[in-house]
């Protein structure tokens, strides 16, 4: 009976958003970020750059006027590219917001005075001017070394790290290794896809979330790989994927980690529109666990998700 729990939360949420005509927020490639009491969720979705959405409950969200053009955090006119503004992550560093990005398949970096923008650049180019590179994303260990984490188009699309400088923008070219590529049978549907990472650190142990298939594909799905340094080597979970098709989901994926006011984890991901339509793809939230087993623990992510709505 403890199992069905989550499905039958999920289930009534579901049929409580239907009666009253809720909508949900189109948000990809989700990320939310905590800051003085408010929450930031930003994702792909514009054509001109990234918007953010708010909320203080993580129920119910508005749409953020931004201070940039058009009512964007960031927008194409302040930073290099012209199309495809995906995959967004914003942190709290040396008092300023970094914003790490894609933009045309290059990875990219842009800073504010603000949560809600404008992100600018100053000199405006990808971080890796001479590859296409997407889905960028930072860790900071406990020892302040900054890593970013990138998708390669090279055996298919596949996860790489870099140390950082401590400007948190200059790579360590040196340092750049690969960390995990399609090798599951769950991850073979089509095509060659391991995207969309995010790690943590727990307890002496590296926590790498990610995503297998590809994004349009209903068994796009999360799974998990540890490892014992931030630079590998990264070690798949047998029992993958932690989260595919749950309920009436299909295509959950690009998830991000964060941990809400009362410190609980939390994994923020999108889904397919419906089993019939890709997009516009929509933001959903659940909670994450951790199971104590031989060795060590294993991230769960709690199948009875709750969907990001949209304050009326």
């Amino acid at each position: 009976m403890k199992r069905l729990l989550p499905l039958i939360a999920t289930l009534f949420a579901i049929a409580c958003c239907a009666a009253q005509n809720l909508r949900k927020v189109p948000l990809a490639d989700p990320f939310i970020l905590l800051y003085d009491g408010v929450y930031y969720a930003y994702g792909t979705g514009a054509g001109s750059g990234i918007e953010v959405w708010t909320s203080r409950d993580l129920s119910t969200w508005e749409r953020a006027k931004g201070n940039a053009r058009d009512g964007l955090a960031l927008h194409r006119t302040d930073v290099w590219g012209e199309k495809w503004f995906w995959a967004p992550e914003v942190y709290r560093l040396n008092d300023k917001f970094y914003m790490y990005f894609t933009a045309e398949e290059h990875i990219c970096v842009a800073t504010s005075d603000s949560p809600l923008g404008p992100f600018v650049q100053e000199t405006r180019q990808p971080m890796i001017a001479d590859e296409k590179c997407i889905d960028n994303t930072l860790f900071i260990d406990d020892d302040g070394r900054a890593y970013m984490y990138f998708d390669r188009f090279n055996d298919g699309l596949n996860i790489w790290v870099v140390e950082l400088e401590d400007d948190c923008t200059t790579l360590k070219k040196e340092t750049m290794r690969p960390c995990i590529h399609v090798s599951q049978e769950w991850e073979k549907v089509w095509p060659r896809v391991n995207e969309g990472c995010f790690v943590i650190r727990r307890n002496g142990t590296y926590y790498m979330t990610y995503s297998a298939n590809s994004y349009e594909s209903p068994f796009y799905g999360i799974g998990c790989a540890t490892a014992d340094s931030p630079l590998g080597p990264w070690t798949k979970y047998d029992r993958n994927p932690l989260l595919q098709n749950p309920g009436e989901l299909v295509g959950v994926g690009h998830s991000a980690l964060f941990r809400d006011k009362a410190g609980n984890l939390k994994i923020v991901f999108h889904a397919h529109k419906s089993k019939g339509a890709t997009h516009p793809r929509e933001m959903y939230i659940t909670d994450v666990r951790f199971r104590p087993v031989e060795g060590g623990c294993r991230m769960e992510i709690d199948p009875g998700y709750s969907p990001a709505l949209i304050a009326e």
